[in-house]
């Protein structure tokens, strides 16, 4: 049995000394000791209990409180992830595209309010009403391409010509009239990049190269093309069960200005201090770059508040990788995490390694049932781990996550992991305990997918759409096995 088994069995007996302690909630800021012993053991717990790998940077006044990391750059290779280790920062990019098109705006090359289809080729009627600050700040209306069906498992791995990658979204219906709502839309992004190069006359990794990166000494930073070898990058990962896995292949042709930037902590923390200054553009520009528009969104970040405190902060996530910066301007505090593993998302590290700087109540990651669930099974098999998880069940009180939810998870595990009778049992079991885990049906779907029975597949998924017409994924699911049943000899 590994760790996280044991620690969820002895919790579910009743053991002495298992219970979960609670974190400090007191509201005076810790000492430097404090700070780094409370942040040491809240990574080391998210480790262990969230499966966290990556680097992690508090800074005040540019000056480092905590810079370390944790986990493996390379399961492979047997490469620790250190400080000066390298990450897709997926998202992130989208505050240095936001950068560049203002650093163009402030040089008399373009304006924000200039329609897309000025600097666009075989722009669409439907887009001519949508402005280079409806693209900025998300309220264009464009469908956000990682959205698309099929985009995980098809439309990510194909190579693409910019044109015929702004094709998979080109003919697409606005989603609402330009600049009435907020909707994230990587589409949008992606345009901004072919602006860029069309305006400045250079490749959208040499003008971030000039223009941001050699300025500031970012001398770690890049536009990665998966062609290029990175020193010291680390490798994403998924996760299955307790298993780390290697992250899905995204060509590298689908990014541009909305993902794409590798990084360290080290140099995204001299990207936030110029942030400070009129290094790259002016105050003023800096001002509206932080304006919130609609939904909190300003150009490239996201303005709100956090404990009291105002903030300015932008997440991403691809490949595996899990990024998040997190700004409190009126402080000079600034956290970085950087992650190449999918189940903690960077984001939850750093609010609360904020929290603990900040002397606000946080809490401590806890062992995941899911995680002892996938050690039972391999280990003892599918009734022993349906026995444990009864067990946590019938606790007083009973485990948070021993629900529905943890069983779905379990189960697509083991699809993941080509475990499939093992992983129906799963889900039929799930159905037992909880007759309205809709889900669980597109679970039997997609593991009878998984063995190439496509009937079985469909009955399952027609049978989930029976119970919830709007499971847009059983829908996308169903479309899909009767294309490959028509395509079929």
């Amino acid at each position: 049995m590994t760790c996280a088994a044991a620690v969820i069995g002895g919790l579910m007996m009743g053991m002495p000394g298992m219970a979960q302690t609670p974190a400090p909630t007191s509201v005076a800021a810790p000492s430097q000791d404090e700070l780094r012993a409370r942040a040491d053991g809240y990574m080391r717990a998210a480790v262990a209990h969230d499966q966290f790998t990556g680097a992690v940077l508090v800074a005040r006044d540019g000056v480092p409180l905590i810079d370390t990391a944790y986990g493996m750059a390379s399961h492979e290779l047997g490469v620790p992830n250190t400080p000066e280790t390298v990450y897709h920062v997926a998202s992130l990019t989208k505050q240095f595209t936001a950068m560049v098109i203002i650093q163009l705006r402030d040089r008399g090359k373009l304006e924000v309010g200039d329609p897309i289809c000025t600097y666009l080729a075989d722009c669409p009627a439907a887009w001519k009403p949508i402005t280079i600050r409806h693209l900025l700040t998300h309220s264009s209306g464009i469908p956000n391409v990682s959205s698309l069906p099929d985009w995980d498992d098809e439309l990510s791995l194909k190579r693409y010509t910019r044109a015929e990658f702004v094709d998979l979204f080109r003919a697409l219906p606005l989603e609402f009239t330009p600049g009435e709502k907020y909707s994230y839309s990587n589409s949008g992004y992606f345009l901004l990049g072919l602006i860029i190069e069309r305006v400045s006359g250079s490749a959208f990794d040499q003008f971030l190269k000039a223009n941001i990166f050699t300025p500031l000494g970012m001398t770690h930073s890049g536009y990665d093309d998966n062609r290029a070898v990175i020193p010291g990058a680390a490798t994403g990962y998924y996760s299955r069960g307790t298993d780390f896995i290697t992250a899905t292949y995204v060509d590298p042709s689908t990014r541009l200005g909305d993902t794409g930037i590798v990084s360290t902590t080290g140099d995204l923390l001299r990207w936030d201090q110029a942030l400070y200054t009129e290094k790259l553009v002016s105050r003023q520009s800096l001002d509206e770059i932080f304006t919130p528009y609609r939904n909190g969104y300003g150009y490239g970040w996201e303005i709100g508040t956090r404990f009291g405190r105002r903030t300015v902060a932008h997440s991403g996530s691809d490949g595996g990788f899990s990024s998040y910066i997190l700004r409190f301007p009126d402080d000079r505090l600034t956290v970085i995490v950087l992650g190449n593993g999918d189940r903690m998302s960077a984001a939850k590290a750093a609010v609360n390694l904020s929290a603990i700087t900040l002397g606000a109540p946080y809490k401590m990651p806890a062992p995941q049932l899911r995680d002892a669930l996938w050690d039972v099974v391999i280990q003892d098999g599918v009734p022993a781990a349906l026995a444990r998880f009864d067990q946590a069940r019938q606790q007083i009180p009973p485990l948070a996550d021993a629900n529905g939810d943890t069983l779905l998870d379990l189960g697509y595990d083991l699809v993941d992991g080509r475990r499939l009778a093992e992983a129906d049992a799963i889900f039929r079991a799930g159905l037992q305990r909880f007759p309205d885990l809709v889900y669980a049906w597109d679970g039997l779907a997609d593991s009878a997918s998984a063995r190439g029975d496509r009937p079985a597949a469909i009955g399952f998924f027609e049978h989930s759409l029976k119970l919830d017409p709007a499971n847009d994924y059983a829908v996308r699911g169903l479309a899909k096995l009767r294309r490959m049943k028509s395509a079929a000899p």
